[in-house]
């Protein structure tokens, strides 16, 4: 493929991203206190607990997140910018957290909206699209355009300055393509999840006005027995058999059929069974109680996966393996999730401190802002030839830091704030923060 002119000749041809095979990749401070207390909220100290371990969740999630976007520069997977030295053995390990690394943020959303509609919904559809909004529009201005820059100049040898890419950016421009594949600009690459989260959460908060679904007694037969273990996998494997090969993951949010299927059922059970102080419906009990369970299942299931698709490689695989293979992936994406919220209730629940209350504020400006770094620090390492494995540490620092230096900055620009999806502060120099129940109810 031949260079490009600076002002982006109509040869280029564009990215066609392909997707690790099962599944790809915070919602933003509220000001909780801003919103009039409901009448139906539990009462005393249940009112005020602080759920840590949802916080925990929360930062772990999106610590993972991080890694994982570090990784994929150096497998095989199609991604903006790739290291051309690949690490062996990588995507084995990067599987295990595909089926369910977003499915547990889309949960985790759902019990945000939950803990905060328990304090009362007035104002909350304004400042839910305030926290989720403006960060988006702030990343797709100024964060993700270099992601896009960079990615033209290595797959397709784009020769136009950042500037000269800019303006083809914000004119749409619809001219980078390959195999009949055309990349939209502007793109929200990695922010997809906030109009996910958005759009969601308007869902759920204008059924609330009509019925309050969330707290209907039906949901506690969910949590009953071992129900909480198997039900949601069914759900989730009759979307996989009949759903996702249809409606392949496209991120676009109008043409996403099986991905609003899969986000929204996570988004609504975290809401229904895990967005109450008092755990109304039994749902955080059932998770502690079936933890070894759950997390013994999701190994099994993992191995046994893997073990089961590797003799197929290549090759067509038969129509009932492949329901059965379904079937398995399904599980892999439910029971870590089961596991994670159990063993989150039985280590985490009281870890609260200045740490967890820091990161709870930072890790959203560390999610706008991880990406971009990472894709400009690999960009820009992998010409030296560096020994890999001080390669992959130096991105992996690089990243670290630009996030800290993006929370940093968050944290002491005002104006910033908003749009980096962090409450602004009051006049009297407090953050307007949430004061009681769970941090992650005002950013994720």
């Amino acid at each position: 493929m031949g260079a490009v002119s600076r002002a982006g000749g109509p040869k280029l041809q564009a990215m066609k991203r392909h997707s690790p095979p099962l599944l790809q990749p915070a919602d933003v401070n509220v000001d909780v206190a801003a919103l009039p207390p409901n009448r139906h909220a539990p009462t005393s100290s249940v009112a005020g607990r602080r759920l840590a371990e949802l916080d925990w969740l929360r930062v772990i999630a999106f610590g993972l997140l991080i890694l994982y976007h570090v990784g994929m520069f150096y497998v095989s997977w199609d991604w903006h910018v790739k290291s051309p030295r690949l690490i062996e053995g990588l995507e084995s390990w990067m599987v295990w957290l595909n089926p369910w690394r977003m499915s547990l943020l889309f949960l985790i959303g759902g019990a945000a909206l939950g803990l905060m509609a328990e304090r009362g919904q007035a104002g909350l559809l304004g400042l839910r699209s305030k926290r989720l909004l403006l960060p988006l529009i702030f990343g797709m201005s100024v964060i993700v355009p270099p992601q896009a820059y960079l990615e033209v100049v290595e797959k397709l040898h784009y020769s136009g300055s950042y500037r000269d890419f800019l303006t083809l950016y914000f004119q749409a421009y619809h001219g980078f393509c390959r195999d009949g594949h055309c990349l939209s600009l502007p793109t929200w690459n990695h922010l997809w999840f906030l109009p996910y989260l958005w759009l969601y959460s308007m869902v759920a908060l204008l059924a609330l006005k009509a019925s309050r679904w969330s707290t209907h007694p039906a949901w506690a037969r969910l949590a009953s027995g071992t129900r909480l273990l198997w039900v949601p996998w069914l759900l989730f494997a009759w979307l996989r058999q009949h759903w996702m090969a249809q409606h392949p993951i496209t991120h676009d949010l109008v043409n996403d059929v099986y991905n609003h299927a899969l986000s929204f059922s996570m988004f609504v059970l975290g809401m229904a069974l895990f967005g109450h102080r008092d755990d109304r419906h039994g749902a955080w009990a059932a998770a502690r109680r079936w933890r070894w369970l759950a997390l013994g299942l999701a190994v099994a299931v993992q191995v046994g996966f893997t073990q089961w698709a590797s003799v197929y490689g290549d090759a067509e695989i038969p129509p009932a393996d492949l329901m059965a293979l379904r079937a398995l992936s399904a599980a892999r994406q439910w029971l870590p999730i089961v596991a994670a919220l159990g063993w989150a209730r039985q280590l985490l629940s009281h870890r609260d401190g200045p740490a967890l209350r820091w990161l709870s504020t930072a890790v959203f400006p560390f999610y706008i802002v991880h990406q971009t770094v990472t894709v400009i620090s690999a960009h820009a390492l992998a010409p030296l030839r560096w020994p890999l494995v001080v390669e992959v540490l130096a991105v992996i620092a690089l990243t670290a830091l630009g996030c800290l230096l993006a929370a940093w900055l968050t944290m002491r620009v005002n104006w910033l704030r908003p749009w980096m999806g962090v409450a602004p502060r009051q006049a009297g120099g407090k953050s307007k923060a949430p004061s009681t129940g769970a941090q992650a109810s005002a950013t994720t």
